[in-house]
């Protein structure tokens, strides 16, 4: 039979609680019972597995606020194993080469996007594409303390002090460059369209979690909106929300450059790529996501093309940087729906906005116009975990896509038409 594993918790659980019980019989019968409920208590607490990493169903985002206020309890450390899909779960990795050239005519227009749109013959294209603008590797600095962002070394090994302490190497969470890309069957670059950039949260592989779990890709499809997906693979499944070469001033801009020749080569027309150059943006940020979100809104030097920011439980800080584009980009929208993890620093970002004269709704019921600022808080069952797909309602980046698409007045943007500046 085997002995205790000194690594387990179900095994460190019950050495604690034989210790205690042996502990118990030494002292006076008066205090038995105390210690009996103790014990009793001990017992009772869920055990884990040996070897096994907790299920979705025990996460602690799922259970009370005091149970789960940290990002370590929402996202366990993974087994390296599962960092990774199997070859029957992954798709497999193109470059924008692989696609023959179909020159077709197109045109630069503003976004007014027009709800379901005719669909052309061909079908929809979900794949992977590795761009050097991604948010890793990155051998820059932290802007939080100007140091090194490797800043953790062993033998040839770099690796990286996250802010709760734990250290996570270069080469199993931060060497990933690969964007997932999706373009829907009815996309047309022809006609006005949108790019919609997502930043994922803590402890998230493009596969597992952006497309199979969250259902971002089929939710740009089921939008009907004119839209592609861009989502770069921020730290690898992860409790870091390390925002690597975003960071840096004009970052946000040379991935977006990058990627309007990769969807013009994607799509079948090298010469689209104009188009794409200037195409308007919505930024959607989940959890750790705020802060790419962030900082591509502060320094990414493309602040004019983006017209849309939608924080979907993410408001954990940076509260600065989004009430600065709020304030000097009301031509665009700007959403947070919010539980009760992030709901002082909402509270908070509300209170700063109307200070400065920003009206400021907080329900999603009606059409998104120009310049709304929307905070949105959703019920208690609600879980962070699950956020993506369930909100303020199911598909939350499906039906803010269909809302910007109803809006009267619609959202009208073209290249440089916004009074805001590049930042």
């Amino acid at each position: 039979m085997l002995g205790p594993n000194p690594k387990c918790l179900t095994c460190r659980h019950v050495h604690r609680a034989e210790r205690f019980r042996s502990r118990a019989r030494s002292v006076p019968c008066s205090s038995r019972r105390a210690i009996s409920a103790t014990f009793a208590l001990l017992l009772s607490l869920p055990l884990a597995h040996c070897g096994r990493a907790p299920s979705p169903g025990t996460l602690a985002a799922n259970a009370t606020p005091a149970q789960s206020a940290s990002f370590d309890e929402r996202f366990p450390a993974p087994q390296f194993r599962d960092r990774f899909p199997s070859s029957a779960e992954s798709f497999e990795l193109h470059r924008p080469s692989d696609f023959a050239a179909q020159p077709a005519s197109y045109q630069v227009a503003s976004l007014e996007p027009q709800g379901p749109a005719t669909r052309p013959s061909r079908e929809p294209l979900t794949t992977l594409v590795s761009m050097k603008s991604s948010a890793f590797p990155y051998y820059g600095n932290n802007p939080a303390s100007d140091a090194p962002f490797l800043n953790v070394t062993s033998g040839d090994r770099r690796g990286h002090r996250s802010f709760s302490g734990r250290v996570y190497w270069q080469d199993q969470t931060y060497n990933d460059s690969r964007v997932l890309v999706h373009v829907p069957e009815h996309f047309d670059v022809r006609k006005p369209g949108v790019i919609v950039v997502f930043f994922h949260g803590n402890g998230a592989t493009l596969e597992r979690d952006v497309r199979d779990r969250q259902l971002v890709p089929q939710q740009i499809s089921d939008s009907g909106v004119n839209a592609v997906l861009l989502a770069p693979q921020m730290a690898v499944d992860a409790a870091d929300s390390s925002a690597g070469k975003f960071w840096q001033p004009g970052g946000f801009k040379r991935f977006m450059d990058e990627a309007a020749g990769n969807l013009a080569q994607l799509t079948g027309d090298p010469a689209a790529a104009k188009a794409f150059a200037t195409m308007p943006i919505v930024i959607v940020g989940y959890s750790g996501g705020f802060l790419p979100t962030a900082w591509s809104l502060e320094v990414g030097g493309v602040t004019n093309r983006v017209r849309g920011v939608v924080l979907l439980d993410a408001v954990y800080g940076q509260l600065d940087k989004f009430a600065g584009w709020i304030e000097h980009n009301r031509s665009g929208f700007f959403i947070s729906s919010y539980t009760h993890y992030t709901a002082r620093h909402d509270q908070e970002l509300m209170t700063t906005l109307r200070d400065r004269g920003i009206a400021i709704s907080e329900d999603m019921d009606g059409p998104l116009k120009p310049g709304s600022v929307v905070f949105v808080e959703t019920p208690e069952g609600v879980t962070h975990r699950d956020y993506v797909t369930l909100a303020w309602t199911r598909n939350p980046i499906e039906d803010v896509l269909g809302k910007m698409a109803a809006a009267q007045p619609p959202i009208r943007i073209a290249a440089g038409s916004s009074r805001a500046t590049n930042r």
